[in-house]
C-alpha cells in the first residue's frame, strides 16, 4: 500500500497510538474520545452525552459506544448526593485509560500515581482567573484544542524547506503564530474596548447564562466560559433596562450576516454596544396623599366625642346622622299618617265642574247690570 500524508499545520489533535490501536473500542468510541480531546478547555463541561449528540451519536449508538469506553477505562462514572436530596453523576474522562482507583483520585483533585490533575474547564467564578504560563501536555488527561501551532515533528522538513523558512525569517517550529486577517483584529478589538470586568449581581448571572445559551440558537455564537463572562457587563446593562432574557437572546441570534460571523465574541461586543436600547425614562414619584381632615367635636346628642368629617359641612358623626336621619323620616311618616285621606278621583272631577258652572252663572248675571257707557 502506498501512502501520502501532509501534516497539517495547525489546528490539529495529537491522538495516542494506543488508542488508535484499540481493538476492543469501534470507531464511534475512539470518534467520540478524539472529539472531546480536541474541543477547547472551557467547552468540555458538558455531559458525555451531549457531546455525542453534537456528533449525531444517539440511541443505541451512543449506548454502545459508552459501554466500549467505560470496559476499556477511558470513562468512570459515580453518582453522588448532591444539596436538597438531589443525585448527580461525576464522569472523569481521559484520553488514556484509568483504574477505579486514579478515576477516584483524579475525581478528588489528588493526583494518582504519577498523573497530573488537568482541568476539565474554569470554575465560574466573579473574577478572571490569574493569567500564567501554558503547561505542557500530561499523561492521563486531555490535550487542549490547537496546542501546537507549529509544524508536525512526526514528519521533518526537507532541508530545503528548512532552508526557506530560515531565509523567510520564521522562528522555531514550536512556536505559536500570532492569528491574522479580521478575526485577530475583531477579538482585540473586544479584549481592548469596553470589556471590563463584570460586576456581581442578579442581572449579570442572568446575563452570563443566556450568553452561554446562544450555541443552542446559533452554533456560530458559541462562547467559552471565560468569554461569556467578559461579555456579561455589557448583556446585564441590557436587562437593567427593561429587556428581558428571551427579546435579548432573539437580538443577538437574529440578523446574522450572510457571509457568517467570524468570531463569536467580537460580533456580540459590537451588537451589545451597538444596539444597546434606551435607558427608561425616570418616572415621577407620585404626590403624597393629603392629610387626614382634624378632629371635630359631633353636635349630635349624647356625651361629646370627636369625629373625622368626610365632607367640610358635616356637623355630626355617622352613627348620630343615621340616627337623625330615622327620626325624620319617621317623624314625616307619622305626620303622612295623620293627614285625612284624598277624596277619590271622581269626586274631585265633580267639586271641579262644579265649581266652574258657579263661576259661569255669576258672571251672566253681572252682565245686565251694566251702564252703558
Amino acid at each position: 500500500m502506498l501512502s501520502h500524508v501532509i501534516p497539517p499545520p495547525r489546528g490539529y489533535t495529537k491522538v495516542p497510538n494506543g488508542l488508535v490501536r484499540q481493538s476492543r473500542l469501534g470507531s464511534d468510541a475512539k470518534i467520540l474520545v478524539m472529539y472531546v480531546q480536541g474541543l477547547p478547555e472551557g467547552d468540555r463541561d458538558k455531559a458525555l452525552s451531549e457531546h455525542a449528540r453534537d456528533l449525531h451519536f444517539t440511541g443505541r449508538r451512543y449506548q454502545k459506544a459508552k459501554t466500549e469506553l467505560v470496559a476499556s477505562g477511558y470513562l468512570h462514572e459515580k453518582r453522588e448526593t448532591v444539596a436538597g436530596g438531589r443525585w448527580r453523576t461525576v464522569q472523569v474522562f481521559s484520553n488514556f485509560p484509568l483504574t477505579d482507583d486514579q478515576a477516584a483520585r483524579l475525581r478528588a483533585g489528588v493526583p494518582a500515581d504519577g498523573y497530573e490533575l488537568v482541568s476539565t474547564g474554569p470554575v465560574p467564578t466573579a473574577h478572571f482567573p490569574t493569567v500564567g504560563a501554558p503547561s505542557g501536555p500530561v499523561v492521563g488527561g486531555l490535550l487542549p484544542a490547537d496546542e501546537e501551532l507549529g509544524k508536525n515533528e512526526s514528519h521533518p522538513p526537507t532541508e530545503a524547506g528548512s532552508g526557506d523558512g530560515e531565509q523567510d525569517g520564521q522562528g522555531e517550529p514550536g512556536e505559536p503564530e500570532e492569528p491574522e486577517g479580521v478575526d485577530g483584529e475583531a477579538s482585540e478589538e473586544a479584549s481592548e474596548g469596553l470589556l471590563e470586568e463584570p460586576s456581581d449581581g442578579p442581572e449579570v448571572a442572568v446575563a452570563e447564562r443566556v450568553l452561554l445559551s446562544l450555541r443552542h440558537e446559533q452554533r456560530q455564537l458559541h462562547l467559552g466560559v471565560r468569554e461569556a463572562r467578559t461579555l456579561a457587563g455589557l448583556a446585564a446593562e441590557w436587562l437593567r433596562r427593561g429587556v428581558t432574557a428571551a427579546d435579548l437572546r432573539r437580538a443577538l441570534c437574529s440578523g446574522l450576516p450572510v457571509e457568517g460571523v467570524r468570531t463569536a465574541v467580537g460580533f456580540l461586543a459590537h451588537r451589545l454596544r451597538e444596539k444597546l436600547p434606551a435607558a427608561p425614562e425616570a418616572v415621577p414619584a407620585p404626590e403624597p396623599p393629603p392629610p387626614p381632615p382634624a378632629l371635630i367635636a359631633c353636635a349630635g346628642p349624647g356625651e361629646e366625642h370627636m369625629f373625622r368629617p368626610h365632607v367640610p359641612w358635616a356637623t355630626t358623626c355617622g352613627p348620630c346622622h343615621r340616627e337623625e336621619q330615622r327620626a325624620f323620616w319617621a317623624d314625616a311618616l307619622a305626620r303622612a299618617d295623620a293627614a285625612p285621606e284624598p277624596p277619590p278621583w271622581r269626586e274631585r272631577f265633580a267639586a271641579v265642574a262644579e265649581g266652574g258652572a258657579v263661576s259661569g252663572t255669576d258672571t251672566e248675571g253681572g252682565a245686565p247690570g251694566r251702564s252703558a257707557p
